[in-house]
Parts: structure tokens; sequence; C-alpha cells
């Protein structure tokens, strides 16, 4: 199914409920594809990350600026 921008900004919650009912909805602008609606099982996101690891180490130490070395290797990409 396609709609176009002002279609999808008016039905996005129908448009989510047939996505997941197994729709794919392509979002178009002027009838050009822009953007694809689907189910995020389809894409393989790890929704479930932030339950399996930690995003930022225990404690607050990893709040503290970084040091002039750690700038220095951030900067050069290591």
């Amino acid at each position: 199914m396609q709609v176009n921008i002002q279609q999808a900004k008016i039905q996005l919650s129908r448009l989510l409920e047939l996505v997941e009912e197994g729709e794919t909805v392509v979002i178009a602008r002027h009838g050009e594809p822009v953007a694809e609606l689907v189910h995020a099982s389809k894409i393989g996101l790890p929704l479930g990350i932030a339950q399996q690891d930690r995003l930022a180490p225990p404690g607050d130490d990893w709040w503290q600026p970084m040091t002039g070395e750690e700038n220095d290797d951030w900067v050069a990409g290591r």
C-alpha cells in the first residue's frame, strides 16, 4: 500500500495497525516513494538489547569528561 505524506500524518495509527498485520506501507512525496513502514521484526532491530547488556558501565565514572588521551583517541578514530 502506498500513501502520501499528508495521509500518513493523518492515518498513522491505522497504518501501524496494518503494519502489525503484515502489510508494508510505502510513504510517498509527490508520488515518489521515500520511506517504508515495515514490522520491526522484519529488519531485525535489537529491541531487547538494553535488557541483555548494559548500555553504560555501572557508576558515574562514564559521565566524567574525557582525558586528553581519550580525546586524542576519539579524534583519531581509535
